[in-house]
């Protein structure tokens, strides 16, 4: 069977190396340039790789094609692969068959990677030996080659689970759903909307699927459409027989007639969007039968992820934030929602499709000047050019945060939350974070 793999980074490589092992005949083609750490690994476990072209003579007589998640759909070679009826797929649809763990898939426009990481946490402090991976850490497939975990907890973004044929989580998550990627997706919401909805498409009446009930989209998708999976809803103002939900600052978890509770005031993590992320990674633990014990002791140490709603420093009584993650509107709306004090918002970079309408009340009520950060600031200008007095156009970090600390007064914030992809100026939202985090720690 020869298994051509499109992508050398990490899910890409790992796939390669599962795929060598399983007996496949392996080749690795990027458009790019490979990484040389990635390089040696493919060379030393004798896997023929190419990169900055793809050889049409050694891709299209594949019989499986591995496509890493950044590759859309409507690239040249993707297009003759289906024309030529070779199946493309995802590492984890790839990966899945050769492990019996468990998997918890765990999908959403904003909160995914949190929820991921504090699930793993929970589930690893309760002593389970577990992997965690995804969009996320080390490849699925390569941990699937070299360890022997019981039960995987996987980031899945929308891309990975358009690759899915058969993939079945025992357990899915969708944290919430609002426009992103529109771009890959015909700009259309509804694409994008049931590209999550396929995280449950193969489950069966004895899996869940963790959802948020005060999420609209997630809400009229499960009206209109029907999964096998037990229904396991979370929310900040509904109750449920079965479910989690906040009372009068105590979170409540009800399932399989037991029931979980701890003052919100106790959990780490802060803000309205954690409070979801915590009862969604908690229904999870409750499921896996953690103790509760250890579910409290988890919710109150667990730090959260770095470049979502990070604290950086505080220079002169100003608090500044890298929430370099928030690469859509949606992101944006949760942190500036969080803000209590008056904030320099710096935001920009490449557009997505974004509505700034839904952040004009949180702005008029927060944010008391506007740095744009990126090569095209129009369609913010546009937006809150008459809501702010202050706006600024910089072209690189360390312009961005000098400005922003020339602009406040003690007592105010910081914010570095984009709404928009970083491919502008940045390698990613992470380079794009740890120079926001470096500029502060120079001033």
């Amino acid at each position: 069977m020869r298994l051509v793999v499109l992508g050398g980074g990490e899910s890409g490589v790992g796939t390669a190396i599962l795929g060598k092992k399983k007996g496949y005949d392996v080749f690795v083609s990027d458009f790019g340039k490979i990484k040389e750490s990635y390089k040696e690994v493919l060379i030393i476990n004798k896997i023929p790789w190419e990169e900055e072209q793809h050889t049409e003579d050694l891709i299209l007589n594949a019989d499986v094609v591995m496509k890493s998640p950044g590759i859309p759909e409507k690239s040249p070679i993707v297009k003759k692969l289906v024309a030529a009826g070779v199946k493309v797929i995802s590492e984890i649809e790839f990966a899945k068959p050769f492990t019996e763990a468990l998997t918890i898939g765990i999908t959403g426009s904003n909160g995914k990677t949190t929820t991921t990481m504090l699930t793993h946490y929970l589930l690893k402090s309760a002593g389970l030996n577990v992997g965690l991976g995804g969009n996320i850490g080390k490849s699925f497939a390569w941990q699937v080659a070299e360890n022997k975990y019981d039960a995987y907890v996987l980031e899945l973004s929308s891309f990975q689970l358009d690759g899915i044929i058969d993939y079945r989580p025992d357990i899915a998550i969708i944290t919430n759903i609002s426009p992103d990627h529109l771009d890959r997706y015909e700009y259309r919401y509804e694409n994008y909307i049931n590209s999550k909805f396929r995280i449950t498409m193969n489950q069966t009446e004895s899996d869940y699927l963790i959802y948020d009930a005060d999420d609209e989209a997630s809400i009229e998708w499960l009206k209109n459409n029907k999964t096998k999976a037990k229904l396991i809803p979370f929310s900040l103002t509904k109750s449920f027989d079965e479910g989690a939900s906040i009372n009068s600052n105590k979170m409540e978890i009800k399932i399989n007639q037991e029931e979980f509770t701890m003052d919100t005031e106790h959990i780490a993590l802060e803000g309205k969007h954690n409070m979801k992320n915590a009862m969604a990674a908690s229904s999870v633990a409750k499921l896996m039968q953690i103790r509760n014990a250890t579910i409290r002791e988890s919710l109150s140490n667990f730090q959260g992820v770095e470049h979502r709603l990070e604290k950086v420093l505080k220079i002169q009584n100003v608090q500044y934030i890298n929430d370099s993650k928030a690469t859509n509107v949606n992101a944006t709306f949760f942190a500036l929602d969080s803000m209590n004090v008056p904030t320099v918002w710096i935001v920009g970079g490449v557009d997505k499709g974004n509505d700034y309408n839904e952040l004009m009340s949180l702005v008029r009520e927060k944010v008391k000047a506007i740095i744009c950060l990126g090569i095209d600031n129009h369609k913010i200008i546009n937006a809150f050019g008459n809501v702010v007095d202050i706006m600024v156009e910089v072209n690189n970090m360390n312009d961005a945060v000098k400005t922003a600390q020339r602009l406040t007064e003690k007592g105010d914030a910081v914010l570095l939350s984009p709404a928009c992809a970083s491919f502008d100026l940045f390698e990613s939202y992470e380079d794009r974070g740890r120079q926001f985090k470096q500029a502060v720690h120079n001033l």
